[in-house]
């Protein structure tokens, strides 16, 4: 299993409403794709201007076939990360 943590960071105040859809919807459908074991979005009470992402994946070939489903391609890719800051951090579960 591959975690990936995610951190997002809003550039414009403004698009926050913005990326929190986009986000809410490019997750629902992250969570349907083969070999997503986890795939959650949270938003910072916080810092309204922070996102961060958890996924787990079953192994590399799904987050590979992920970068190439609708959700990274169609929403993630072009339409949130121009209006962000992006901190990706791949990790390990530790049991």
């Amino acid at each position: 299993m591959i975690c990936l943590t995610i951190l997002l960071t809003v550039n414009d105040a403004a698009d926050v409403p913005v990326v929190r859809d986009l986000l809410a919807r490019a997750m629902r459908l992250s969570r349907s794709e083969p070999g997503c074991l986890r795939f959650d979005v949270y938003h910072s009470s916080a810092e309204p201007r922070r996102f961060t992402l958890v996924e787990h994946w079953a192994d590399q070939a799904a987050i590979d076939a992920h970068r190439l489903a609708e959700a990274y391609t169609t929403i993630y890719k072009p339409r949130v990360m121009p209006l962000v800051d992006r901190e990706g951090h791949p990790g390990t579960l530790l049991e």
